[in-house]
């Protein structure tokens, strides 16, 4: 599949933005049921359930902050055209959806027990990936601004190379006015 981003006019057309909610409906319906779940009830200490019971909170917290941060990411990288901030936002797509795979390990260290539905995020995150890889591929990366910090550009371009741009004459009095029409 070819992801060229300046074929769509909407980001919601993108088939790796379309997969993106449907990751975030399946961590919306997993926690809204885990809400009503009751979580394995272990033997252990009281101070252990309390840690367990902080642990199971902060994962769900964390799939749910994730489960935005994609489809929010993959919006603003359309509106881009520079390859330096697409990849800037792919990589925080990448991060929010390994760690949804993490913190639905949490859950399940924590007591979940309908492990099902993490399996079916799982899958669904495997399938996204595809999706991704497929849609940065198609950034294009002949268009860009030098990162500095290195971690953004593309292939064969270096923090430290000369920008093709600071070579072109300017002179800011080309764009001023001679000052003999001015009325003041």
């Amino acid at each position: 599949m070819d992801y060229d981003d300046d074929d769509l006019t909407d980001f919601s057309d993108l088939p790796i933005y379309k997969k993106a909610m449907e990751l975030s409906d399946i961590v919306n319906r997993l926690l809204e049921h885990v809400e009503r779940e009751d979580l394995t009830d272990t033997n252990e200490a009281q101070p252990h359930k309390e840690l367990m019971k902080h642990y199971f909170q902060n994962s769900k917290e964390h799939m749910l902050a994730n489960a935005l941060i994609i489809p929010a990411k993959i919006a603003g990288a359309h509106g881009v055209n520079l390859y330096d901030i697409k990849m800037e936002s792919a990589a925080l797509i990448r991060k929010a959806a390994r760690e949804l795979i993490t913190d639905a390990r949490g859950l399940q260290m924590s007591g979940y027990r309908d492990t099902e539905y993490l399996d079916l995020l799982r899958s669904e995150v495997d399938e996204f990936r595809i999706l991704f890889a497929q849609w940065v591929a198609g950034f294009d990366n002949d268009d860009y601004i030098i990162d500095r910090w290195g971690l953004f550009n593309p292939p064969g371009v270096n923090y430290d190379d000369l920008d093709p741009d600071d070579d072109l004459p300017f002179n800011p009095m080309d764009f001023l006015d001679d000052g003999d029409d001015m009325d003041v």
